[in-house]
Formats: C-alpha cells, structure tokens, sequence
C-alpha cells in the first residue's frame, strides 16, 4: 500500500512539481483554500483547508502517513489582516504541527532556507523560516527540515524575478547585496532530497542543508541569466543602493509584488552557502546551473486543477499580534491575566468580566462583546474562545480569538480569527482597529514588567 503524504502548500511552485513526480510512488493529498472546481488528475485527492483553523487542519491531516509544509506567507483571506508575516507564519506552523501530533504523522518535511553563517543580523525573512522549523519539530512528529538556497525550475517565483529583470533592464545597476555568493540548486535536486527523505528514519529529527554544486553571486547569476536568454546587458555594481531601494527597485522593474519581494531582497544581503553536516544522508548528482537555468525558462510549470472562488463574508477582519512573554507564562494564565489587567488599565471605561466560560466587555453597563471559552478545545497552550455577541459585532456565529504560547512560551500570540464588526467599516479601521493594536502593545509592556 502507498503511503499517504499530505502536502500544505500544493499549488504553489515546489507543491505541483512534488504532485507531478510523486504522484505514482506515493498517495497524494493535496490542500487548498480553494474547492476543486475540475480535476484533471484522478490520483490526486484534494481537500479543502483553512489552516488559520485548528479544526480545518485536524480534520484535512486524517488518515496520512507523512505531511510536507510548504507554506510561506499566505495571502491575506479577510478584508483586513493585521499583523506581520512572520507571526502569522507561526501560527499557522503551530496548527499544522499540532494537528500532525493529533493525526500520530510519523514525519513532517519542511522546505525552509539556508541560515547564514556571517555576521550580519539574520533576515526577519529567514528568523522566520526558523521559527517555522523549530515550531514543527516542537512536538512528537519527527522533523525533517530542508534548508536550501535559491530554487530554480519551471515556473519558480524567485527565478522569475531573476528574468524579469534581465529582460526589462538593458543596462542594470546592482546593489550591494547582489555580490553575496550563493549555491542556486535545481527544483528537481531538491525533489530528489525529498524523495530520499520520505519515511527515512536517519533523516528524523535533522536539518539537512542543500546547493547546487556552484557557488556565484547574484551578479554572476544575473550574467550567466542574460547569456542564456541572448540578451545582451551591462551589469555592474552601485555601492550606494541601500535595501530599501533595493525592494522597490526589484518591484519594480521585476514586476513583483513589493510584499513578496521585501522580505526575499533582506534575505539577500547574506551569504547563503550550505553547510555539509548531513551529505552522507543522500546522493545526488547535481545539476549544472546552465541546464537548470534552460530548463527554467523553456518549460511549463505542471498544471493545476481549477478552483472554485472563496466565498467569504466581505467585511471580515484578522488581527495576529505576538507578544514578548519574558515571564514564560502560558497561554491559559495570560488569557486569564488579560481582562484582570484590563479592568485595571482602563478603569471605570472598559469593565471586562470572566466567569470561567464567558469572557464578556463592558462600557457603561452595555455588553460591547461576548465570548465563550471552549474549554474541550482548549489547552493550557492554547486558549480558544469563539465570538458569541456584544454590540460590536455584526455576526454571532463567526469569529474567534485565541491566545497561544509558543517557542517554549517565550511569545504569546493573540489573534482574532474572521472577526465581523458592527461599526461601519471606515470608522471601525479608524477607532476599533487602532484601539485593538493600541491595548495589545500596552498588555505587552505589562507582560514585561512582570517578568
């Protein structure tokens, strides 16, 4: 019998190529958002997911052997998403790894990125790789974390930017960043690792670096680039170009989202070469980077299914804040310290109540929300309470807030999920929103203090 993988991130870059070779090797459960309107590939299960839900997660990790997460900054679902990438990240590993627990997965695969060996302070992009990967191997489902450089194939977003600008700038001046060396690897070497990792007892529980077998700058890949596609371009170096024009530039002139584009330029300026600690776990015949890069631009990237649009509440709102918790308290006794701290906060304005399963605020006697705990799918890690009323809320039955320790409770997350406001949207972003931002900082501070 086949052994079921299940993979987060499947329409993503890496997440069809690993469809498209494993397919007849392994049974595939492939996840999205998105309801699979037509689906071209009868070997192919996919199931839809909400993987900021807890429950959702759980229920599309049943029955597999062996989960890859290959998510990475997910595009916002609500209308209003605050919060930085990095903590939502978090999150949304944290779901997946406790999920993978509840499942009894024997392993999960992580495609993160190579950490740097310099002295330079690591990128937020790359901190929160990292974090990633500590979060999945957090609990009793062995870890396999991946660590590679800039991957290059069909239809990869990062080498696409590399193309982009080779074919609208005849004349390029590169910034600094763009001497770091790397070691570019070829999509289907990393699909080889992975293969050679899949239900391999020796690779549990490690983080196994990979490169090409050619160490360049980005420079020299910006060169060998334009050669291949014939075009002829003067490329050289400006010492003053500092990171933040370094985004916009790339943005710019790659045609790249300037949200995908940040927080790949900071994770540039290392030098990403790859340590060889585990290279007697796996053989590999590594592909030239001529090849890989021809490779790249003359084929298609496989096909997806067609999807179904989400239909979603439109004036939905998901708040994911990450507090400092130097004290290393845990999530129940945070949530249970919130409205205490509160009451004594903003005293005779904000009267917050808990009972120990109603969790309700007050302003001058009238109830501006209400929220139950639900005590069976809580833990001392994690608290849950669903939206259930208050004036401040447009929808009873959607909605909910969490408090969350994680990385040995040295953070705590707060986070409201698919909230619907009852305030008019334009002045809810203007009074509630900042509000909410405004009361998380203060509690962080108090956090702190308390240590």
């Amino acid at each position: 019998m086949k052994q079921k993988i299940v993979l987060a991130g499947a329409t993503g870059f890496i997440g069809r190529w690993i469809i498209e070779e494993f397919q007849n090797d392994y049974q595939i459960i492939a996840l999205s958002r998105k309801k699979v309107k037509t689906n071209p590939n009868d070997n192919i299960i996919w199931r839809t997911v909400d993987l900021y839900s807890m429950s959702s997660t759980e229920k599309a990790l049943e029955g597999s052997d062996i989960g890859i997460y290959l998510v990475h900054s997910m595009q916002p679902s609500t209308r209003l998403n605050q919060g930085k990438f990095e903590d939502t990240d978090l999150l949304l590993a944290d779901n997946f790894s406790r999920a993978a627990q509840k499942n009894k997965l024997k392993q999960i695969i992580y495609l993160g990125g190579i950490l740097p060996k310099d002295k330079h302070q690591i990128s937020n992009h790359l901190l929160s790789r990292f974090e990633v990967e500590k979060t999945l191997g957090a609990r009793s489902t062995a870890l396999t974390a991946i660590r590679a450089g800039i991957i290059i194939g069909p239809g990869g977003s990062s080498f696409r930017i590399v193309t982009n600008l080779v074919k609208n700038l005849p004349v390029m001046g590169c910034p600094q960043w763009t001497k770091s060396e790397n070691q570019p690897i070829d999509v289907f070497d990393v699909l080889s690792l992975l293969k050679q990792c899949l239900g391999n007892p020796e690779t549990y529980n490690k983080n196994i670096e990979i490169g090409g077998k050619e160490v360049m700058t980005y420079m020299e890949l910006l060169r060998i680039t334009s050669k291949i596609m014939n075009k002829k371009r003067l490329i050289f170096s400006i010492p003053f170009f500092t990171i933040g024009l370094s985004k916009w530039w790339v943005s710019i002139f790659a045609d790249a989202d300037i949200n995908f584009v940040s927080p790949l330029v900071e994770s540039l300026k290392h030098r990403i070469i790859p340590s060889d600690q585990y290279s007697s776990l796996y053989k590999i015949d590594f592909t030239s980077i001529k090849t890989s890069i021809k490779r790249a631009l003359e084929e298609k990237p496989p096909a997806l299914p067609s999807f179904h649009n989400l239909e979603l509440e439109k004036n939905t709102v998901r708040s994911v804040q990450r507090i400092y918790n130097p004290g290393k308290h845990n999530a129940q006794w945070v949530a249970k310290y919130y409205p205490i701290w509160l009451s004594k906060r903003f005293a005779g304005l904000i009267n917050p109540r808990f009972d120990g399963s109603f969790l309700r605020f007050y302003l001058f006697g009238i109830r501006l929300l209400e929220l139950k705990l639900i005590e069976d799918r809580s833990t001392p890690n994690r608290q849950l309470f669903y939206i259930t009323g208050g004036i401040l809320t447009k929808r009873t039955d959607l909605g909910w807030l969490e408090f969350r320790s994680l990385l040995d409770n040295e953070y705590v997350i707060t986070a409201i999920h698919e909230y619907v406001p009852k305030l008019p949207w334009a002045i809810y972003k203007l009074s509630q929103a900042k509000l909410h931002l405004y009361v998380m900082k203060k509690f962080e501070r108090e956090l702190q203090n308390l240590k």
